[in-house]
């Protein structure tokens, strides 16, 4: 079978979601081209002789891209089959066969595309097997120079992306990961991770991004793979996510993290107000989050806190607190400035719905957004909102520093400057990604 695997968007990272199914498809014979649309241009010559095109949909973003990407593949060759896979495959099914897809699949889909390919029977909508994984074939993926770098300071790395395990173990309320895992969570073995890091290394990549949903949800099987990749790379750095709950119980293994190379840890913190962790069935309090940033930088490891930061629950003093918490924390240029802009996404089968309060601020599936639509109880959050969002947008296009866009946005939750004693000044440099994006 002749296949193209299409990418829409996968957060600045070279497409794992390509490169693993490329290697499962290759090593039964099939001809397969990769498409990574983020990097590059749709191939008209490629899809026209394709029997198959499989579009991985590991996002929200990703998924509203594919639409006209799915036109023009239809366009071109009528006859090719369509296949969805990832994590936004199976809870927008009923979209994706609207747009023509025979075949829907999430969860652990390496094994289930591959049947799909070769024209199986349907697989299940969620096949959670544990797979043998093989190494992902990157060879017909654009070079790394062309995908996100961490910087530090003046330095930019090439960065490399890999997953440790997939799942997760926990089932936070507003998690895209919990509908289609609903707890588990599959292990990927080290030989396999490792490999994947030396074929990148080899390639260029001077840094490695952990996928993972929680680098911590198997501890042992992660730290073992993070011991034995300083062992072969002493100078290659690598950054994770970490639940706050599992900063905490796992407080241990920070000292091992910052010895083998970790530079950054991401944790979804997403709001300072305890009524809004509670909703969100997030394990943490705001305390406990004060309480992990303390560790991760007694063990010398910056952290890299996301925010959801506008909900049907929010208030603006919750908001104000935020934005206090972090000039007082000096993580106010640690903090992508889109973090502070963001509303809560309510997808299909999102625990969220759950909820006995959400018939008050729901307000109907939007097919096209591929969300349900929601108001604050009080407009004037809302507006609020609204006035950030457009603001970091233009302030980011503009190349603002990060300290004078929190600045403005400072200034429209409060009416007035920081005070005196918040003077804004530059802090140490801290470790980023530079594609700030997070959903």
């Amino acid at each position: 079978m002749r296949v193209v695997l299409i990418s829409t968007y996968e957060l600045g990272r070279q497409p794992f979601g390509l490169a693993s199914p490329a290697a499962w498809l290759r090593a039964r014979g099939h001809q397969v081209h990769t498409a990574d649309l983020a990097a590059g241009l749709l191939p008209p010559a490629i899809v026209r002789q394709a029997d198959c095109a499989a579009f991985h949909l590991p996002m929200h973003t990703a998924t509203r891209l594919a639409a006209p990407v799915v036109a023009r593949v239809r366009e071109l060759n009528p006859a090719a089959r369509l296949i969805a896979y990832g994590l936004y495959a199976p809870i927008n099914q009923d979209y994706l066969r609207s747009l023509g897809f025979s075949a829907v699949i999430g969860g652990e889909f390496e094994s289930a595309l591959t049947a799909a390919v070769e024209g199986a029977p349907a697989s299940p909508l969620i096949p959670l097997d544990r797979l043998h994984f093989l190494t992902p074939d990157r060879s017909t993926l654009p070079p790394l120079d062309r995908y996100a770098h961490l910087c530090i300071g003046a330095e930019r790395r090439p960065t490399g992306y890999t997953e440790a395990s997939r799942g997760c173990k926990h089932l936070c309320r507003h998690c895209p990961v919990v509908p289609v895992y609903n707890g588990a969570f599959r292990i990927v073995p080290a030989e396999v991770v490792l490999d994947d890091i030396r074929r990148q290394v080899e390639a260029g990549a001077r840094h490695i991004t952990f996928g993972d949903p929680d680098f911590l949800n198997g501890p042992a099987h992660a730290l073992r793979i993070v011991e034995s990749l300083h062992q072969r790379f002493p100078r290659l750095s690598y950054d994770v996510t970490i639940k706050i709950e599992h900063l905490l119980r796992h407080r241990d293994l920070l000292p091992a993290l910052a010895r083998t190379g970790c530079v950054l840890i991401t944790t979804a913190v997403e709001s300072t107000e305890d009524a809004v962790l509670e909703k969100l069935d997030k394990g943490h309090t705001r305390a406990d989050f004060l309480a992990a940033l303390c560790l991760a930088r007694a063990a010398g490891l910056p952290l890299n806190p996301t925010f959801v930061p506008f909900t049907p629950w929010t208030t603006l003093g919750g908001y104000r607190d935020l934005l206090r918490t972090l000039l007082e924390q000096g993580l106010d240029e640690a903090v992508a400035p889109i973090q502070l802009a963001l509303r809560l996404l309510i997808p299909s089968g999102s625990r969220i719905l759950e909820l006995p309060d959400a018939p008050g601020f729901l307000n109907g599936f939007d097919p096209a957004g591929l969300l349900h639509r929601w108001t604050h109880p009080g407009p004037d959050l809302d507006a609020l909102a609204s006035r950030i969002f457009k603001l970091v947008s233009t302030e980011q296009r503009a190349a603002t520093p990060r300290r004078d866009i929190f600045r403005l946005i400072w200034h429209a939750a409060h009416g007035a400057a920081p005070p005196e004693n918040f003077d804004l000044l530059p802090r140490a440099a801290i470790p980023y990604l530079d594609e700030p994006w997070y959903c």
